[in-house]
């Protein structure tokens, strides 16, 4: 029989050792790994083929330090001074993925400090980057596959032409494709998104590019990562449902 009174005290031990927030973040990922676990086996896919990226981009450099504390290493940023303050203050052994729109004028400031770029666009972002880069960065072009004006990114026909035309990059390696999904609770539209952008990258990856092998789908938010789990995602973003948003926190508490 199991001793409730030993699990209280455990888990209280925990705890205090961990910190509330580090325990909380630890939580959610629990969850969070069992409903893409329950995604994957809906959609027939092998387990532990997501790799989830921490966003941290609402949340403090002390909150970011309590998600790598909680095991996260896979971290996204969105700003050049988000980025490069918390990689300087934290000095940690991970993973650094740029998920924002990335200006050209601010390559330098980014393209040597991060691991992946989520957001390649445009021949000229391309160009800059194979100016400044030290080492080949992994790529994901965005694909704008809503066709929505608020979103940045390729159309679904402009993709393959852009990553032929990225062969004689020596600095780019395109490993996959990102979307975002349109801010709605239609699902069939959401999954309609993800479905294509799957379409489409198969079809990159069919080409047999040496520079741009494109295995990889960066896809799925806090709100819609398990029905891109069931599309293929290998990839998902989500930041308040992992690791809270202070900036949200601080209004409830203003309230």
């Amino acid at each position: 029989m199991i001793n409730q009174a030993l699990l209280v005290t455990i888990k209280e031990t925990i705890v205090v050792k961990l910190g509330k927030t580090v325990t909380k973040i630890l939580t959610n990922l629990n969850k969070l790994h069992d409903l893409i676990t329950a995604a994957e086996k809906k959609a027939n896919r092998e387990g532990n083929d997501v790799q989830i990226i921490a966003v941290t981009k609402e949340v403090s450099v002390e909150r970011t330090q309590e998600a790598i504390d909680a095991g996260l290493i896979h971290l996204g940023e969105n700003r050049p001074e988000g980025l490069n303050r918390k990689i300087s203050e934290i000095q940690a052994n991970v993973h650094w993925h740029y998920i924002g729109s990335l200006q050209t004028r601010k390559v330098k400031q980014v393209i040597n400090y991060i691991d992946y770029l989520h957001s390649l666009d445009r021949l000229s972002l391309a160009e800059e980057i194979e100016k400044r880069a030290e080492k080949p960065v992994k790529c994901f072009v965005q694909v704008n596959v809503s066709g929505e004006e608020s979103k940045h990114g390729l159309t679904i026909e402009e993709v393959l032409p852009f990553v032929e035309a990225l062969k004689s990059f020596t600095m780019i390696q395109v490993v996959g494709l990102m979307t975002m999904a349109p801010n709605t609770e239609d699902e069939a539209s959401i999954r309609s998104v993800f479905k294509q952008l799957k379409q489409c990258q198969q079809q990159i990856a069919e080409q047999g590019f040496a520079h741009a092998p494109c295995t990889e789908l960066s896809m799925g938010m806090s709100n819609d990562f398990e029905i891109a789990v069931e599309e293929g995602a290998t990839f998902v973003r989500v930041g308040t449902a992992l690791v809270g948003n202070e900036r949200g926190e601080q209004d409830e508490h203003e309230k």
